[in-house]
């Protein structure tokens, strides 16, 4: 009879010990939602939606994109850190939230070390030096020239201060020894809108949201902030090539969790999304927004992060940038 028990008990302790794994390996076991940070349209939208399209049918549970925006994707990253850490919520992390907003916002409610499991990197993507057609100065050298020439005067518009556009411009003006004047909008939208008007010369704009309007002849590409061409704009000189080295300034998507994501489901989520980046039709929509190098290990992603937190994190002091207030 005692040994009965002890066997029964032992069944019992080991059903316990395996359920945890089982459970994982059931993963999905309902709906999952991808937060976006950032108003439908804009790149963090469009390359969730196409990674979540293609994990509702690999997962034959829905995968759905549920859009928290404010803060410039910080709201949404907020929203995240408190949801429960059972792979029911994700959400596709942002240069914004995740690299510029520490530096940027003392008073941050997150914390990247013990509130987000990073899970992989989707894809990075360049920003733009875009010009209104009617400017004198068409190149980089022209432009940091004009600058020199009238300090403080020549426009860049951004997507609002503390924005990724808004750094790439710091990261300018700190690389050439020059002042602009930097013009705040609420997005890329009334941004373009006023230099295709003519209202702003310039903007370190996303390659998302600048391209139909350079491929329609309605704004002018300059240079591109990553230190080798885009596909999709490949007679469009880097700004290493236009003289500084080593000049990255990008907008980036990366998916992540809440910070007690048991490690099988970020495993599962990784393997299965670079399988969605390997995806010819996918890597096809991927060129056109301009994103690339996306996939690999959670590491990879995690030390990506890190350098970029160190390396905006330089700018924002070296050039006393202020977030939004």
């Amino acid at each position: 009879m005692q040994r009965r028990s002890i066997l029964r008990a032992a069944g019992v302790t080991a059903a316990a010990i395996a359920a945890p794994a089982l459970r994982a390996q059931a993963w999905p076991y309902g709906p999952v939602r991808i937060v976006v940070g950032f108003p439908p349209g804009g790149g963090t939208d469009a390359l969730a939606r196409v990674v979540s399209v293609k994990l509702t049918q690999m997962w034959g549970q829905q995968v759905v994109v549920e859009t928290k925006a404010g803060v410039a994707g910080v709201l949404a990253a907020e929203y995240t850190a408190t949801q429960p850490s059972d792979g029911s919520t994700l959400l596709m992390a942002h240069i914004n939230s995740h690299a510029l907003a520490p530096s940027l916002q003392p008073k941050l409610r997150y914390d990247l070390e013990r509130d987000f499991v990073p899970i992989v990197l989707v894809g990075v993507t360049p920003n733009l030096l875009i010009a209104n057609t009617s400017v004198q100065a068409k190149t980089v050298k022209d432009i940091v020239a004009l600058c020199k020439a009238q300090p403080g005067k020549v426009s860049f518009g951004s997507a609002g201060s503390g924005s990724a556009q808004h750094l790439a411009l710091e990261m300018f003006k700190l690389r050439a020894k020059v002042d602009a004047l930097h013009i705040p909008y609420k997005g890329s939208g009334p941004l373009l809108t006023d230099l295709i008007g003519g209202q702003i010369q310039y903007s370190f704009d996303t390659m998302t949201a600048a391209t139909p309007h350079v491929k329609n002849g309605r704004v002018l590409a300059i240079a591109q902030t990553r230190t080798k061409r885009a596909k999709g704009h490949p007679s469009v000189p880097t700004m290493q090539e236009e003289g500084f080295a080593d000049f990255e300034a990008t907008t980036w998507y990366g998916l992540v969790g809440p910070g007690k994501l048991p490690s099988a489901i970020a495993q599962k989520i990784n393997t299965d999304v670079n399988a969605v980046l390997a995806m010819p039709d996918v890597q096809e929509r991927l060129d056109t927004y301009g994103a690339e190098d996306g996939g690999g290990t959670a590491e990879k992603f995690d030390a990506f992060m890190r350098t970029e937190r160190a390396k905006w994190a330089k700018v924002v002091k070296e050039g006393g940038v202020k977030g939004e207030s």
